[in-house]
């Protein structure tokens, strides 16, 4: 009879722990991964992430890799021996994570890829901004500065996938300009890590190999274009030189308000974390977000949800104060 009751507690316990997602459907635990917490942009996402998954009862536990691919994946498996009930990633090389995220469905975990795509692994969901439209938008606003001259493409993280998209929206519309001679590209380069002092080098070696005779550099985003834009400087050639940016960088919206900088894109930061919040909860619930497209990942076609971005020059800054993104303050107006 003992033996009897024991079996049938042992299943009653064993019925409980194997539906931990029911048990945690109203309060998720999510785990939130991030490349580098130590660049402003990633603090801003993890607060306002943060706020928005609180709102809706969930509880974030947050990890920082610190520019390190083998910390990020011991803090994934971390947050799966947590037991969280779904992982949101950005990840610092979206190419080396496939054992965690085996690890991560083996435990029933859901993952939402935040911003950068993951590739060849059985993720479940991706959001970012439109980054082909983002690589547009760069081009063409560069274009409408320079619509003729030496050209140099100064690419992102060639770990990130992002920059890779980033790369085929500016093709797309600096290609056809290329092929009828109006524009040469005088030199292309991957940036590591995004670093701005590597950003820096790599232009100073352009503008030497170039007799200093460079029009555009199409940066991918605002910490490369800092870089492109201190080698400038040093050859007095600031603001004649039309650079893009992106991520509306505090130092990046100040640099377009004195003219060093052609333009940056503005990726609400809320609208993704809030979002992001919504989709991390929803897949916990089983519930059907709305998405917007798929991506092919190399392991699956990815259910995504892309946000639009929105270009800024000098003319539109507002939008930033008016977003309560900065303040006036801090923009100096």
């Amino acid at each position: 009879m003992k033996k009897l009751l024991t079996a049938a507690a042992a299943a009653v316990l064993m019925a409980f722990a194997s539906s931990p997602a029911l048990a945690d459907a109203k309060n998720p635990k999510i785990g939130f991964s991030i490349d580098d917490l130590r660049l402003e942009r990633w603090a801003r996402d993890r607060d306002y992430f943060t706020a928005a998954a609180e709102q809706l009862g969930g509880k974030v536990f947050v990890q920082s890799a610190d520019g390190s691919e083998q910390r990020q994946i011991a803090q994934i498996e971390n947050l799966i021996s947590r037991g969280v009930d779904v992982l949101v990633i950005v990840p610092y090389n979206a190419t080396v994570l496939n054992n965690a995220i085996r690890e991560a469905k083996k435990a029933k975990i859901k993952v939402l890829s935040y911003d950068r795509l993951i590739m060849n692994s059985d993720i479940d969901a991706y959001i970012s901004f439109d980054n082909k439209q983002v690589g547009e938008l760069q081009a063409a606003t560069v274009v409408a500065v320079k619509p003729k001259g030496n050209y140099y493409l100064l690419g992102g993280a060639p770990t990130d996938n992002n920059a890779k998209a980033l790369r085929e929206g500016q093709l797309k519309v600096l290609q056809p300009l290329i092929d009828k001679g109006d524009i040469k590209v005088v030199g292309k380069q991957w940036v590591k890590d995004w670093s701005p002092a590597e950003a820096m080098s790599i232009v100073e070696n352009a503008l030497t190999a170039n007799g200093n005779k460079i029009d555009a550099v199409v940066a991918s985003n605002d910490a490369t274009a800092g870089g492109a834009i201190q080698a400038l400087a040093s050859q007095k050639l600031a603001g004649k030189v039309a650079v893009s940016g992106q991520d509306a960088d505090l130092a990046a919206v100040k640099r377009v308000a004195a003219g060093t900088q052609t333009m940056t894109v503005y990726k609400p930061l809320k609208l993704i974390a809030s979002e992001a919040a919504k989709l991390a909860v929803a897949l916990v619930r089983n519930q059907k977000p709305a998405f917007n497209g798929t991506y092919d990942n190399g392991f699956k076609k990815v259910d995504t949800l892309l946000l639009k971005p929105i270009p800024l020059t000098k003319a539109n800054l507002d939008v930033l104060i008016k977003d309560g993104f900065y303040t006036k303050a801090q923009l100096g107006n």
